[in-house]
């Protein structure tokens, strides 16, 4: 079922993908309503699923896991057992970030954050222990360009 959204939803939306934390009077204002209907209108949008949670952005490299790998894997066999036990496995390595099953010459996706070339290593281990692949293709990212946890709001 899809929830019909209107432009205070979309201002509500596009100013709470940049800053979660604002109080609700400072959220109302800026999209000229009271408090109330407000918060009624972010509590509709979080019941129907459109804003699934919220959570606190962290800075990679004062954690120290600057280092980002986009890593492709082709699969052994194309069957489920072997498809559940390669998402299990991967989903089990905290390092991975994303994970995608793609179309086309790659069967996966993955993006890995890690401190070094060493620790990257360790998961890689990780992961050709967890189940057989056919081939894996890693990529260190040299230079963030964009980054964003922001959808676009323009196709609703």
């Amino acid at each position: 079922m899809k929830t019909k959204l209107d432009r205070i939803d979309l201002a509500l939306l596009d100013i709470l993908q940049q800053d979660a934390d604002l109080p609700l009077n400072e959220l109302a204002s800026r999209v000229n309503l009271s408090p109330t209907p407000c918060w009624r209108r972010i509590q509709r949008m979080q019941e129907a699923g459109i804003i699934r949670r919220k959570v606190a952005l962290l800075d990679a490299e004062r954690l120290n896991v600057s280092v980002t790998v986009f890593v492709s894997v082709r699969a052994a066999r194309h069957s489920m057992q072997w498809a559940e036990a390669f998402c299990s496995a991967i989903s089990a390595i905290p390092e991975v970030v994303e994970f995608y099953r793609m179309s086309g010459d790659v069967d996966y996706l993955l993006r890995v954050v890690v401190p070094d070339i060493k620790a990257f290593d360790a998961v890689y281990k990780r992961m050709i222990a967890s189940v057989e692949l056919q081939d894996v293709s890693s990529s260190f990212a040299m230079e963030q360009l964009k980054y964003t946890t922001a959808l676009p709001l323009d196709y609703v």
